[in-house]
């Protein structure tokens, strides 16, 4: 197996070179695009491993290239922008990014994050051996009205599919396996992301930002424990 393919669309060249010289020192093949499009008629082609967008550049911009890649694909997609808003993080993320970088960032935090990734990825791979000979009730957990089938990692809201997306449904399995505690934000980074503790990320906070919505019209809710994460737990009847 060769070398993981990463592209990389932004439309100013100086932070394209710098991305690609760092990624390409970690031994990844790198394919850079001045623009989105340019980026997704590739893809179109040839698909990569990992995808790391501008928001901001001519023609569609990253929000709508991450929405079009999210229909095809569930590629990995970082996405990199010049305005540090709530707003455009939530937008990014909501769209199907798996993380956010504002610039000016750290090339080598962005490598640390693109590895991680990475690990995670194969982390997830070593785990999905499931033999065909169990029943597939054992691979139904549940909780509340929500109901997660590992092998087809659908979640369903009183038998209704709740669409879902990888990180979403790889930390909603993590809350519902340690349903009887509350969860730190860095242990689920660690066993949701991959990331170590040097890695800064608003990711499990807006990933649960998501599925809170996403769980609105459930009797599962994630209570915050402030200061420390996250936990389950059934919503009080009016």
């Amino acid at each position: 197996m060769g070398n993981k393919l990463i592209y990389v669309a932004d439309d100013e060249e100086n932070i394209r070179k710098l991305v690609k010289n760092f990624l390409e020192s970690a031994e990844y093949d790198v394919k850079e695009f001045e623009t989105g499009d340019l980026l997704y008629d590739e893809f179109m082609r040839t698909e990569c491993d990992l995808v790391i967008l501008d928001i901001m550049m001519p023609g569609s911009n990253g929000f709508e290239i991450c929405a079009k890649l999210r229909e095809k694909s569930i590629v990995p997609i970082i996405m990199l922008t010049a305005r540090d808003t709530d707003a455009d993080y939530i937008k990014g993320i909501t769209l199907g990014g798996d993380d956010y970088f504002t610039k000016p960032f750290s090339p080598m935090s962005l490598l640390m994050r693109v590895k991680a990734i990475f690990r995670r990825i194969e982390l997830e791979k070593t785990q999905r051996v499931v033999s065909d000979q169990e029943e597939k009730s054992e691979h139904v957990i549940q909780f509340g009205d929500i109901s997660i089938d590992l092998n087809s990692k659908m979640v369903f809201i009183d038998e209704m599919e709740m669409g879902i997306t990888p990180y979403e449904y790889n930390m909603l399995v993590y809350l519902f396996e340690n349903k009887e505690k509350a969860i730190s934000r860095e242990e689920i980074l660690d066993m949701v992301w991959g990331y170590n503790s040097e890695v800064e990320t608003r990711a499990a906070d807006d990933t649960v930002k998501r599925l809170r919505k996403k769980l609105s019209d459930s009797n599962v809710a994630i209570e915050t424990v402030w200061g420390f994460g996250f936990r389950l737990n059934i919503k009080e009847k009016n």
